[in-house]
């Protein structure tokens, strides 16, 4: 088995679900009381907010040498936005970084479809890196249209669910508009945020919906035990 690094705090919230389902995924292969070897570097995701993700590159850069520092063989960011630096931070860590948006674009194109609704983080809609890599699998992105939707999407990922708060309303909301993306063409749905999956899940939509945190583990266990 390998030992995996994790990158997480961003939020906790996430980074708990991601050590659940790497743990319950190692012992569903294995059996007993097998579990995944895991190392995890919590980054205070204050200040990440305080940089901005625009500038926050060098804080996943330490966190990930301290993993590297630490045993770890292969690294995760526990975060769909830390994406942002996927490709750079790659480059400069001589292990292999496990990408989400990869590993949720291989589904997508396994079941069939082009053109995906996208909800995630301001940056992750707005920002290229998300959708160009999506681009790359020979999938189209479609995002709120809307700036009050995406900065409504944004506020409510920092105040209340990276905090772990679900209001009914926020859900509502969450709801509509991702059905507003299915009506304009979208043949699926991208929980593209790893809080996402506190509001939104498949039982909720008759299209496919794509959660990346439960795609994303399901591949780091795929790895743990390659």
């Amino acid at each position: 088995m390998k030992t995996i690094g994790l990158v997480g705090g961003i939020s906790w919230v996430s980074t708990m679900d991601y050590y659940k389902l790497i743990n319950e995924g190692i012992n569903k292969k294995l059996g007993g009381l097998n579990f995944a070897q895991c190392l995890l570097y919590s980054i205070n995701f204050a200040d990440v907010q305080a940089r901005t993700w625009e500038n926050s590159y060098e804080l996943l850069l330490d966190a990930c040498k301290k993993l590297e520092s630490a045993g770890a063989e292969g690294l995760v960011l526990c975060a769909n936005t830390a994406h942002l630096f996927a490709d750079q931070l790659q480059k400069d860590i001589p292990l292999p970084l496990i990408d989400i948006v990869s590993e949720t674009a291989k589904l997508i194109k396994e079941d069939g479809l082009t053109r995906v609704g996208l909800l995630g983080t301001k940056f992750t809609m707005e920002m290229d890196f998300y959708r160009k890599k999506l681009q790359d699998f020979g999938l189209e992105a479609v995002i709120p249209a809307e700036q009050t939707v995406r900065d409504y999407i944004q506020h409510t990922l920092v105040t209340e669910l990276g905090k772990g708060l679900v209001l009914p309303e926020t859900r509502h909301n969450y709801l509509i508009f991702a059905k507003d993306l299915i009506e304009r063409g979208a043949e699926g749905i991208i929980l593209g945020c790893t809080e996402i999956p506190l509001v939104l899940s498949q039982a909720d939509f008759s299209v496919p919906v794509f959660d990346s945190t439960k795609i994303h583990a399901d591949a780091i266990v795929e790895f743990v035990l390659s």
